[in-house]
């Protein structure tokens, strides 16, 4: 019967721990998004040019301990350019 009891017991205690393992395993709500100094919105996994104090970089906007920030990727911001050789006149 003492076996019985500890068998529950520790099937109780191993549910237990799965299920609040999912709960923190959660996706993070829909809801969540980064802001940039403009204060416009984007939503996790979107990149954006960032601009602090006359520098920009190009960033990621994350999940981080609960709370969403931005994640440097890389210095500077791509640009799109456009060479006189790409535009024809008719």
């Amino acid at each position: 019967m003492e076996r019985l009891r500890v068998m529950l017991i520790a099937t109780l205690g191993l549910t237990a721990i799965m299920a609040a393992g999912s709960v923190l395993a959660a996706p993070p709500d829909a809801r969540c998004t980064c802001r940039n100094r403009d204060g416009s919105k984007y939503e996790l996994g979107q990149t954006a040019c960032i601009r602090v104090g006359g520098i920009s970089y190009l960033a990621r906007c994350e999940m981080n301990l609960n709370v969403t920030t931005w994640k440097k990727l890389r210095d500077g911001c791509p640009t799109a350019q456009i060479s006189t050789a790409d535009i024809r006149l008719n």
